[in-house]
């Protein structure tokens, strides 16, 4: 067992001058295996955009927002493409281990690497265990001999040896689930095409979409609900640039993964949504008390339909708690290499960070636990944080383009393989949306708690990782 070097840290322009076939300092993950190969990245890629957001939060962006759910999601979606577009082009540039929180750390200063990177472990973190717990529900509902929570505890300890043994079982993981995740959205396209068309009955024509209270059926505030849901569905993505770190061609895997980003995006998240409000009416109770695929797969008439888009969810949720706990791990050992965070999570074994996957499991075994014993207090404040940190990760990364992207442009423009579309114009445009998701957050109850509680940790962090930065400036001084 060895520890990590937490003494090289990146510095701001540290590799500037570097080519793109250089390796990354120890920082930045080379004492991490390279275990994963193209088609884990692809794969990934593809299927990482199909999560439980997806399968199990759309129905009650639908149920909220009617038929301009689709719009909601278009629009998130856009935004999610322009960040995709701006981290591919950071980590194309420099691929890292921890992603986002070293570019954030590289062009901002420790504070902004230290708030951007432990606020994405506690969302990933925190992701695990309500994955963990809807995935033990559903073996329950069909293995009952076993409580819900004895086989959250099955799938925790599976996910944690597998992580714990090599980067390549993170990965062959991940192939198969987004394989079968790939295969089932597909699947639900063709049918409801056909649905469109009338194959499974009459054809809906715009019946559901204007005839039920109009496109707009419930006003501002289904809207604010509609959206803050369509936002929330698509994080995550960015466990690909976090992957991409640990693959045999870094640079080049991430760079293809953002690429396709727009196409994935539009086809797997709007065109399903689209298909869903158009063949079954948006105020249906079955499609936020079952989910909208088990309903739209129930009105064509095909069996067993709740139970195969059940272990669809299933997948997806496995899925999840994987390259969470896989993203969260990674993160973890990125952030303690570079002096934040507790230097014994820094221990590798066999190029695993084992300290790390091991913290990360047992934080998300106490927050299932958290939301057994104190449902309403810890639990509440543990989920209350993931969605802002969602956000406060995006902010970081149209900060740290934002200056990143000028500095490689007078140093070295070679690195630049992949550029930000319309720079700098649509990534301000991408900040002033996530303002904007903070500012509809606020006007809504539920919104200002999951603002105030995320706030305190978020200062605690900045506070945290500026008194650090002091001390490494005045260390270099003297």
């Amino acid at each position: 067992m060895t520890r990590t070097p937490v003494t090289d840290r990146p510095q701001a322009g540290s590799d500037v001058g570097a080519t793109p076939g250089d390796v990354e300092d120890a920082s930045t993950g080379t004492e991490l295996g390279h275990g994963l190969k193209q088609r884990h990245l692809s794969m990934i890629a593809l299927g990482g955009v199909i999560g439980a957001g997806l399968f199990v939060g759309s129905g009650a962006g639908i149920a909220a927002a009617g038929p301009a759910v689709v719009l909601l999601f278009a629009g998130a979606g856009f935004v999610v493409m322009l960040l995709m577009r701006m981290l591919g082009e950071m980590s194309a540039a420099r691929p890292a281990t921890g992603s986002f929180s070293v570019h954030a750390e590289r062009e901002l200063g420790a504070w902004a690497g230290a708030t951007s990177g432990w606020m994405y472990w506690v969302m990933l973190t925190c992701g695990v265990a309500a994955e963990a717990t809807a995935a033990g529900q559903i073996m329950h509902n069909w293995v009952p001999f076993l409580p819900a929570y004895g086989w959250v505890a099955v799938f925790m300890v599976f996910f944690c040896l597998s992580n714990l043994a090599a980067v390549r079982n993170f990965g062959e993981f991940e192939f198969f689930f987004s394989a079968l995740k790939v295969t089932a959205i597909c699947a639900f396209l063709v049918l409801g095409v056909l649905g469109i068309f009338g194959v499974f009955g009459d054809a809906p024509g715009a019946s559901n979409l204007t005839g039920r209270g109009g496109f707009f059926p419930t006003g501002t505030s289904g809207l604010i609900a509609g959206l803050l849901t369509a936002v929330f569905a698509y994080g995550g993505l960015e466990t690909v640039s976090i992957a991409a770190a640990e693959s045999d061609k870094p640079r080049e895997n991430v760079a293809r993964a953002v690429r396709t980003a727009v196409w994935r995006i539009a086809l797997f998240y709007v065109g399903s949504m689209a298909l869903v409000v158009a063949l079954v009416p948006w105020n249906d109770p079955n499609v936020a008390a079952d989910g909208p695929y088990v309903t739209v797969l129930g009105e064509f008439g095909i069996p067993a339909a709740g139970t195969i888009m059940q272990a669809v969810i299933l997948v997806a949720l496995l899925s999840a708690m994987n390259a969470n706990i896989y993203g969260s791990s990674r993160m973890a050992y990125s952030l303690v290499s570079r002096g934040l965070g507790p230097r014994f999570l820094g221990r590798v074994r066999h190029r695993v960070p084992v300290a790390a996957v091991l913290a990360s499991c047992l934080f998300g075994f106490f927050a299932v636990f958290a939301g057994v014993w104190w449902p309403d207090t810890v639990f509440t404040w543990l989920m209350n944080t993931t969605g802002v940190a969602i956000l406060v990760g995006w902010v970081f990364i149209c900060l740290a383009q934002l200056k990143m992207r000028r500095r490689l442009e007078r140093e070295s423009p070679e690195l630049l393989t992949v550029r930000m579309w319309g720079f700098p114009y649509l990534t301000w445009l991408a900040l002033a949306a996530i303002a904007g998701v903070f500012v509809v957050m606020a006007t809504t109850a539920d919104g200002r708690d999951q603002l105030f509680v995320s706030a305190i940790l978020v200062v605690a962090l900045a506070a945290g990782g500026y008194v650090k930065q002091r001390k490494d400036a005045h260390a270099v001084r003297a």
